[in-house]
């Protein structure tokens, strides 16, 4: 047998190898990944919970648990038939060892794993309130224009409740705050409303909550609706938190501060609040935002809490934004099951492509500073990081310590891969994902209410209203009839001449995707207008990788308006909708 002989039959042995493992191997699924809010008496255990985890593939799950906090107490009982589903379930079981926590929301993690399972690990967020999820007493703040404020609280069982004003007229409501009262737990509102006619000041009220399962929770809630001209702070997002292994770089969040009152807010400081002896938490202003960042070097594994104290001069300052750090031991890489996602919708669970630009999310990818992948063709490891398809490398655009942006190898066949990371010869966990020869994606951004595409008009703007394009500093105009779009797009798989995985795009000649796709514009629900044309390029972009665009012109009859759909399709493949803005 020469050289080449055996080469050959050691890859096509290879190949055999790893088919038999994929079949053997067991892949975890859980019942749920999130239990709770679960309502507690303070001073008091919780009642037990449990998930049910199951084998979605072959051969055998042997399971082990551990938690985050103290107050959880994670095990795994004995097979037996699920509850939840046909079939045997492995139950972990959940002890809620409370008595000890404060008042309020506490949130602790179970990680459930299994060292020879795909989709492994994977982790249940439980979360108690303690002393009940329904408030003491509610202040809510209001504009003279017609403004509204809300709360919203979570409970374990329907409630009933009275309404009483002393001043003002029916301004307080009290609702259900989502699809129905048949789901565990169930969301609340109580929400202020300025009535016409209603004068700045402040205004009396309450809620008489009755009826729960939960006797703390049944009492008489205080409710003053404050009517004002001033400036009404909104800190977004409402909480932070950090996961870091030790050792990790630093991680950061962002803050943004809005005004959802009357005036001009004036902020007049940013501070963190941590225990004494801490430092591990800081807050910087960066263009308008402000930066949260956590370190977790020189702490030892546990759970920190810290804050973010926002003043101003609004009516209802100062703010304060809870921050959680759970630190970790060093460990491998860890792929998050479902975290292998296009770069276009960021959905989990959805078909990829070959060729696709798809990122891994999870832990301890990289212990170094975020690097980028500048040269072409891409390089197949950055710093200390690799991303194995199938056990290849893949051509690598980013790579972080939670984040990984890579290419999927044009040579992947369709069907099942196994995504694993490597850091420093430390290979991860390995997550599944679905291959096909195609799966569309249009790039898009959020603005306005709706995902408008990557989509650039004849001149290099964007057609998108002038209004948005001026808030976003963006150039921008609506689309005509006549124009010519360049859509940007990704997954559109092979092309001819083929791609090289990880090279650039040649620009002669151009690599056209084949057969070519129908661009549809409208026909987003039934009764509305759609006109389906052909663009006259579809192909890589020259001088990118896996970057795709579709060139096209507005077609004679396209439904105009500020948000009309517009899709993709080619045999059977249908892209996302985006939206476009069109006079």
């Amino acid at each position: 047998m020469g050289v080449g002989s055996r080469q050959a039959f050691r890859s096509a042995f290879a190949l055999l190898l790893l088919a038999g493992w994929l079949s053997a191997a067991p892949k975890l699924r859980l019942s749920t990944t999130a239990v709770g809010p679960i309502s507690v008496a303070v001073g008091s255990s919780g009642p037990s919970q449990e998930v049910e985890a199951f084998n979605a593939g072959d051969g055998s799950l042997n399971l082990s648990v551990s938690s985050s906090v103290p107050w959880l107490a994670a095990s795994v009982g004995p097979q037996r038939t699920c509850t939840t589903r046909a079939g045997v379930c492995l139950p972990v079981q959940i002890a809620l060892q409370t008595a000890s926590l404060a008042r309020g929301m506490h949130t602790g993690v179970v990680t459930v794993r299994d060292p020879n399972a795909v989709d492994a690990p994977q982790t249940i967020t439980v979360t108690v309130q303690v002393g009940g999820g329904v408030p003491d007493r509610v202040d809510l703040y209001v504009a003279p224009n017609g403004g509204a404020d809300r709360v919203t609280f979570y409970t374990n069982s329907s409630v009933t409740a009275q309404v009483t004003t002393q001043s003002g007229g029916p301004w307080l409501l009290f609702s259900l705050d989502g699809a129905g009262t048949f789901r565990f737990p169930i969301l609340y509102r109580i929400e202020g409303r300025h009535l016409s006619g209603m004068a700045e000041g402040s205004y009396e009220g309450a809620v008489l909550i009755s009826n729960s399962s939960f006797a703390p929770d049944n009492k008489r809630v205080p409710v003053r609706l404050h009517v004002t001209s001033q400036p009404i702070a909104q800190v977004v997002p409402a909480r932070l938190r950090f996961r870091l292994a030790q050792g990790a770089p630093k991680a950061v969040e962002f803050l943004w501060v809005a005004n959802r009152g009357l005036g001009t807010l004036a902020v007049s400081s940013v501070t963190v609040s941590q225990p004494s002896g801490q430092n591990w938490l800081s807050v910087d202003s960066v263009s308008g935002l402000y930066r949260v960042t956590a370190e977790a070097r020189g702490l030892t594994p546990g759970v920190y809490q810290g804050a973010v104290v926002v003043a101003s001069n609004a009516a209802n300052g100062p703010q304060t934004v809870p921050v959680e750090l759970e630190v970790v031991a060093s460990g491998p890489p860890w792929a998050y099951f479902g975290g292998v996602v296009n770069n276009a919708t960021f959905a989990a669970g959805e078909t990829l492509s070959q060729g696709d630009i798809c990122a891994v999310f999870g832990e301890q990818f990289s212990f170094e500073e975020p690097q980028e992948g500048k040269q072409l063709p891409l390089v197949q490891q950055l710093g200390k990081a690799r991303v194995l398809v199938n056990g290849q490398p893949a051509p690598l655009y980013y790579a972080s310590y939670g984040q990984i942006n890579f290419q999927i190898p044009y040579e992947t066949p369709p069907g099942e891969a196994l995504v694993r990371v490597e850091r420093d010869g430390q290979v991860g966990n390995a997550v599944a994902i679905q291959v096909a020869e195609r799966a569309s994606r249009i790039l898009r951004f959020a603005a306005g209410g709706w995902d408008y595409g990557i989509v650039v008009n004849q001149d290099g703007s964007f057609p998108i209203p002038a209004a948005l394009a001026a808030q976003l500093g963006v150039p921008g105009r609506p689309a005509r009839e006549g124009d010519a779009l360049v859509i940007y797009a990704i997954g559109m798989g092979r092309t001819s001449p083929p791609a090289s995985t990880g090279a650039a795009a040649p620009s002669a000649p151009l690599a056209w995707v084949a057969p070519q796709p129908k661009v549809v514009f409208g026909g987003d629900t039934p009764f509305a207008t759609q006109v389906t044309t052909d663009p006259f390029f579809a192909g890589l972009t020259p001088g990118f990788v896996g970057l795709y665009q579709i060139n096209v012109f507005v077609p004679p009859g396209a439904p105009k308006g500020d948000a009309v759909a517009l899709r993709v399709e080619r045999d059977g493949d249908v892209s996302n909708i985006v939206r476009i803005a069109i006079e």
